[in-house]
This record gives C-alpha cells, sequence and structure tokens, in this order.
C-alpha cells in the first residue's frame, strides 16, 4: 500500500510517499480502505519530531480517516465488510489501508459523503471528549472556543450552539471572524486587535465563560482564568502557546474554577472506544440532520500531504485540510 511517512524530522519536504506491507487484522482489529484522511496539528508535529505516536502505534502518520471496511479479524462485531466507515486513529491514515481496533469505528452519518467524513472523527471526538463528557457544558452556558475558524473550532461552535449554549470565540481575521458567526458564534473576538477578557467581559455583562476550550496553553493561561466565570470549568487541548505558564491559585480558588488538560491520541483503547460509541450516539444524530455540518477547506490528493501540511502550518484554512487516498 501507499503511505506516508516522515522518516526524518523537518518541514513539510519531509513527508516521503512509498510502499509499506498492507495490515492484516489481529483478534478485535478491523482492515478499513481509506477514501480520505484529514490533516491535523499533531500530524505537523510529529513530522517535525516533537509528537512520536504511541507505543506500538504505526509510525504513518494520520489521526483519522474514512473509507470503507475491508477485513475484520476474530471477534468483530456489528462491522462486516463493506461497510462504510469513519475511524478515530492513534496513526496510520495517510494511507490506502489502515487497522484500526474495531471499536474506535463509527459509522458514516446520514447525508454525508464518504470523502467528506474523513473530517468528522478526530474534531467529534476531541470536542464531545472535552467540552462534554469532561467539562460538562450545558444549555444556557457560554462557551469560549479559541481558534474559531479551524477544525475543531468549526465543529466546537456548531455543536454548542445545537445542543443549547452561547457560544464566544477567538479567531485572527475578519473574514475568519465572520466564518464563526456564521456557524452560530454570537460574539467573535479577533485576538489580534482585541483583548478577549474584555471583550467577553462585556458581551456577558461580567459572567465570563462557563468552559473554555484552549488549544494555546502556557500563553493564554492567565487570561483564560480571568474570563472563567465562577464555577467555570477551562480545557487545555494544546501547547501551541507553549508548556510552562504560571496559575493563580488564589484567583482559581474565588472562582471555585477548574483546570483540566487532556489529550486524546495516547488513551486506552477502552477510553477511545467509549468516546467513540457517545459521538454516534450523541453528535452523528445532530450532523445527520445538518445541524453540525463538517467544515471542508480544500482536498490534495495523498502525494500532495507536503502542500496540504504547509497549508495549515501557514493558518490558511477555515476548517478541514483533506488528503483524498482512494
Amino acid at each position: 500500500m501507499r503511505a506516508v511517512t516522515a522518516p526524518e524530522p523537518g518541514g513539510p519536504e519531509a513527508l516521503v510517499v512509498s510502499e509499506l506491507p498492507d495490515p492484516e487484522p489481529g483478534p478485535g482489529e478491523v482492515v478499513v480502505d481509506v477514501a480520505a484522511t484529514a490533516v491535523n496539528r499533531a500530524d505537523l508535529l510529529q513530522r517535525q519530531g516533537h509528537y512520536p505516536p504511541p507505543k506500538g502505534a504505526s509510525d504513518v502518520l494520520g489521526l483519522e480517516c474514512s473509507g470503507t471496511v475491508s477485513a475484520v479479524g476474530p471477534g468483530v462485531e456489528p462491522w462486516q465488510v463493506g461497510d462504510p466507515v469513519t475511524a478515530l486513529l492513534a496513526g496510520g491514515g495517510y494511507a490506502e489501508k489502515v487497522l484500526v481496533p474495531a471499536g474506535q469505528l463509527m459509522p458514516v452519518p446520514d447525508g454525508v459523503d464518504l470523502v467528506t467524513a474523513a473530517a468528522l472523527p478526530e474534531v467529534a471526538c476531541t470536542v464531545w471528549s472535552n467540552v462534554y463528557m469532561v467539562a460538562g457544558l450545558r444549555p444556557g452556558e457560554t462557551l469560549l472556543v479559541h481558534g474559531g475558524a479551524g477544525g475543531i473550532g468549526t465543529f466546537a461552535i456548531q455543536l454548542a450552539v445545537a445542543t443549547g449554549a452561547r457560544v464566544a470565540t477567538t479567531a485572527g481575521s475578519p473574514a475568519k471572524l465572520e466564518v464563526c458567526r456564521s456557524l452560530g458564534a454570537e460574539i467573535a473576538i479577533d485576538y489580534r486587535e482585541q483583548d478577549f477578557v474584555e471583550e467577553l467581559r462585556s458581551a456577558t455583562d461580567g459572567h465570563g465563560a462557563d468552559v473554555v476550550l484552549d488549544n494555546m496553553g502556557a500563553k493564554y493561561l492567565g487570561r483564560n482564568l480571568d474570563a472563567l466565570a465562577t464555577e467555570g470549568r477551562l480545557v487545555i487541548i494544546g501547547m501551541q502557546g507553549g508548556t510552562k505558564g504560571e496559575l493563580d491559585i488564589a484567583k482559581l480558588l474565588a472562582k471555585r474554577g477548574a483546570v483540566v488538560a487532556t489529550t486524546l491520541r495516547a488513551r486506552p483503547v477502552a477510553e477511545k472506544a467509549a468516546i467513540c460509541a457517545a459521538v454516534a450516539e450523541h453528535v452523528w444524530p445532530l450532523v445527520s440532520t445538518g445541524q453540525v455540518k463538517p467544515v471542508v477547506h480544500t482536498s490534495y490528493p495523498l502525494e500532495r500531504a507536503a502542500d496540504a501540511h504547509a497549508a495549515v502550518e501557514n493558518g490558511e484554512n477555515v476548517g478541514k485540510v483533506l488528503l483524498a487516498v482512494s
């Protein structure tokens, strides 16, 4: 099979398309013929040598895919050869075939074509597991999403609105802010020109955000705490702004707040299976009715994975960048 790896750390040019052996399913595993995959920032970090795959995972890049089941191992229920699926992966998506634990497969939501479905698994599982399973966002609460025009941001805005929350978001240009508004964000803040803490306070009569979904990490730690409402929950899912910051414990205590940091890729298979099951149950119906839609910026063929990485690295994308595999 054709597959994309990064044998040596480097820029987008470090990506190599090569021939690798086809995977064979073991007990509880499924092989998927990949229709498409998507580029995530974690892929960029892996290519740069900063985010190696978990022990036992494929060196092939790619944390999600859509495709068709082509082989099933012993004890796999209920998937069968020929089923169209989406999959959450620990690696391996940038390939013509990928081996997946059966619990990390999800059906393709009604009304979504097979290629576009590749834009869904990582963002849906990330947003549902963090905003709902961890932070417990409730109807009527305010969610602040940083990076609202990205893959996770565009999905989080729509899902929060569909479940009855009020959404505030940050983005870096008027065009991206307009996209966020079109998806349902009530409060759209230009982080280059405006102070998101002050803008949020003003727009919420001083209440702030009940939940903050943050991809920046250290750079925003103090200001995210300032933005939190009383009993607010800050969930950190990225480190684009660094890894070490200073936390004012007195302020956190006064707000009776919570700070949680999570990852998805390295979780045990059983935990990821539980997240996928919850997404299929709670999120896919909203996708099938069109209340939540995959947002795709563009698609590249697998051989142009380097161009796809460059587009994401440069911040050109609104929503997801896909790689069409077959």
